[in-house]
Formats: structure tokens, C-alpha cells, sequence
């Protein structure tokens, strides 16, 4: 399975080229699955990191879950 960064980049890739407008019917529906194949990888690596920062994440001694970036102020 590839890498988060290359699922990343090959979709990238995919828009670009499905944006162009002059591929076959039969050649865009190949992208659009890889795509959508790509998309769920990604999804699923995306979900698992979160996961391990909700484990990482402790507070008064015992974990709790917390969406990524409450409570930091970065202003």
C-alpha cells in the first residue's frame, strides 16, 4: 500500500488530468475509480493518526479524547 504523501500526490495527478477535459469515457471512469480507492486510503491512514493522538492526549491522569488542535491558541 502506498504511502499517505503518495495516495496524496497520485490523486492530485488524477484531478489534473480528469480537469483537462480529453480523456475517453472509458479512461476517466478508470481514473475516477483508482480515485476513489486512493480517497479511501487515505481516509483510513487519516483516522488511524487520530486515533493514536486521542491515545497520546492525557489530561488529569487519565486519556480523553480530543478533536486535534482544541484547546492550543496560536494566536
Amino acid at each position: 500500500m502506498p504511502k499517505f504523501e503518495e495516495c496524496l500526490q497520485r490523486l492530485e495527478a488524477i484531478v489534473k488530468e480528469m480537469e483537462r477535459g480529453d480523456l475517453p469515457l472509458e479512461q476517466s471512469l478508470k481514473l475516477f475509480e483508482e480515485g476513489i480507492a486512493l480517497s479511501g486510503a487515505c481516509r483510513k491512514e487519516l483516522d488511524e493518526a487520530e486515533g493514536k493522538i486521542e491515545v497520546l492526549l492525557k489530561q488529569d491522569g487519565k486519556l480523553q479524547a480530543e478533536p486535534f488542535g482544541e484547546g492550543s491558541d496560536t494566536r
